[in-house]
């Protein structure tokens, strides 16, 4: 079965930074795209980043993380890592990484396929 294991969440003060990491497995990675999406407290669940699969890798932000924020994908290890840097308070929230069996990713979150269980990230002002 295809299982995705997110991990790196924690407790930061503003302006820090956190790598996470989904390993993934029952996939053939590198035919994947990969992405990020987060669900904050009271709120919906809402696209961070994506990367295309080896082909090309490339990426797509959200207007709230770019320059912040960096997706990259190792392909040898069947890993997706986020890495967030001069985080902000409101980036509090639960990340999830998830696949979608195409080379082009999208921000929606019905077009994926598979999901991690999520990884807690809590900012503090």
């Amino acid at each position: 079965q295809v299982q995705l294991v997110e991990s790196g969440g924690g407790l930061v003060q503003a302006g820090g930074s956190l790598r996470l990491s989904c390993a993934a497995s029952g996939l053939i990675f590198s035919r994947c795209a990969m992405a990020w999406f987060r669900q904050g407290p009271g709120k919906e669940r809402e696209f961070v980043a994506a990367v295309r699969t080896w082909s090309d890798s490339s990426t797509l932000y959200a207007d709230s993380v770019k320059g912040r924020f960096t997706i990259s994908r190792d392909n040898a290890k069947n890993t997706v890592y986020l890495i967030m840097s001069n985080l902000k308070p409101e980036d509090t929230a639960v990340y999830y990484c998830a696949t979608k069996r195409t080379v082009f990713p999208g921000t929606n979150p019905a077009a994926y396929d598979y999901w991690g269980q999520g990884t807690q990230v809590t900012v503090s002002s």
